[in-house]
């Protein structure tokens, strides 16, 4: 079976798991964040995968209610003070990617820490998308590129994007039933394999992860040839 480089999954679906269930819509994204998350970490990497990105926080989610906003805030500090540092303990190696300056400075504080305490790890990387928007990294990079008098290419442009040391993900994965990307890696994506998936994020399994992998092996890559 042929192994992807990278897997991108955009974590969707969390509030309607909880509205299924009768919970409390916010319940969901704990379930999503700090359960689901940490097991298929672990599912990629055991699989030798050597990168996986998650699509955990948009530039548009600002947009929600506040009170939302707040819980999940400090779902992300409580994920980089215990679930992130778990991970590391077990070889993951994290980075942040995204406006990182909107976040309030002690949560920018915990993602430096987190980055600099896993910097070391080389089981996987994970690239946690926060405050990300596939147009704002584009616009971004081409903001620091015009600041230099380098010529404008394909390779300068991407050598500027957030996620420059990120190779392009083989795969895309979204829960949820909905089909579209909603502005994650909109470059890089060019040539991603695309799976839409019905199951909830908080409902994905290793059995769901292992069905992909098979239907991706069994794919023809021609990348526009």
């Amino acid at each position: 079976m042929s192994t992807p480089a990278c897997i991108g999954i955009i974590l969707d679906g969390n509030r309607r798991w909880a509205k299924e269930r009768g919970l409390p819509k916010l319940q969901g994204h704990h379930e999503g964040l700090r359960v689901t998350l940490k097991s298929t970490v672990r599912w990629v990497r055991d699989r030798n995968i050597p990168h996986l990105v998650v699509y955990m926080f948009s530039t548009e989610n600002w947009n929600r209610e506040e009170e939302e906003v707040e819980y999940l805030m400090e779902l992300f500090r409580s994920a980089a003070k215990e679930d992130m540092q778990e991970l590391g303990k077990e070889g993951v190696r994290i980075r942040f990617i995204g406006q990182r300056e909107r976040f309030s400075k002690d949560l920018q504080n915990l993602m430096d820490k987190v980055e600099c305490d896993t910097a070391s790890n080389d089981k996987i990387t994970l690239w946690c998308c926060l405050s990300y928007g596939g147009r704002a990294e584009i616009v971004s990079a081409a903001q620091k590129l015009a600041t230099t008098r380098k010529k404008i290419t394909e390779e300068s442009l991407r050598s500027q994007f957030w996620s420059a040391d990120m190779p392009d993900p083989d795969i895309i994965i979204r829960p949820g039933g909905e089909q579209r990307l909603s502005n994650f890696l909109l470059w890089q994506a060019a040539y991603s394999e695309l799976f839409f998936v019905n199951p909830f994020w908080p409902d994905f399994t290793e059995e769901i992860l292992d069905s992909i992998l098979k239907e991706f092996d069994e794919r023809e890559r021609r990348h526009g040839r």
